[in-house]
């Protein structure tokens, strides 16, 4: 019989020609299934990127490790040049090399500052062994006794603050006919801190002899 002899039952056209396709579809998608059942992912390959092979990832895991290792020894080399540095700091605040300086005490201006201090009898440097001596004083219940140490202290004070300010006032003219050109900002005041320390406590350690011009 042809196609058009069953007219009770027609077949259409369309019908035909999609349940083929999808016939033909149907065991190429069958055989992806079963060739990604077979392959799991590895969980460390990207997505949509095949699996790496077994010696592929151990390279990479021993690369991984390799540079984990100099990472660690990098670290541990610079420890021990940050020891080094501070060694040859501590050894150059002790001779006064400028190479290993720190940076706030670097500079001809820096020096001629340390050297222009160290070399005067400072009021300010015997601050402190003058403060532990009005402190005791003025600890003792005798009136006349407390009297004399805030009369002290207040000597102490005045003199401290017109030491200094003679002391600045020399330094920074010094300074200007010395270093005319160069960056004088800050020196003055590091000049001063130094000399409310005691000299023998000084660093850099004095170069200057007391009395001797720098």
């Amino acid at each position: 019989m042809g196609l058009g002899s069953n007219p009770g039952h027609p077949v259409p056209l369309g019908f035909v020609f999609r349940s083929r396709a999808k016939e033909e579809k149907a065991p190429v998608a069958d055989k992806a299934t079963v060739t990604d059942s077979k392959q799991p992912r590895h969980p460390e390959a990207p997505k949509g990127r095949p699996t790496p092979k077994r010696s592929v990832a151990q390279s990479q895991r021993r690369s991984v490790a390799n540079t984990s290792m100099t990472r660690k020894e990098a670290a541990k080399r610079q420890r021990e040049e940050r020891r080094a540095a501070l060694e040859r700091q501590r050894q150059a605040l002790a001779s006064g090399d400028e190479r290993y300086l720190p940076a706030r005490d670097k500079g001809p201006v820096r020096r001629f500052a340390r050297d222009f201090v160290d070399s005067r009898f400072n009021i300010a440097e015997y601050f402190l062994p003058m403060a532990v001596i009005i402190l005791v004083l003025s600890m003792v219940r005798v009136p006349e006794l407390q009297n004399a140490a805030l009369l002290l202290w207040l000597v102490v004070i005045v003199m401290i603050v017109l030491d200094s300010i003679v002391t600045g006032f020399r330094l920074k003219k010094r300074l200007a006919e010395r270093f005319p050109d160069d960056n004088r900002r800050g020196a003055v005041a590091y000049a001063l801190m130094r000399s409310l320390q005691m000299r023998r406590l000084r660093l850099p350690k004095p170069q200057v002899k007391r009395g001797e011009r720098p």
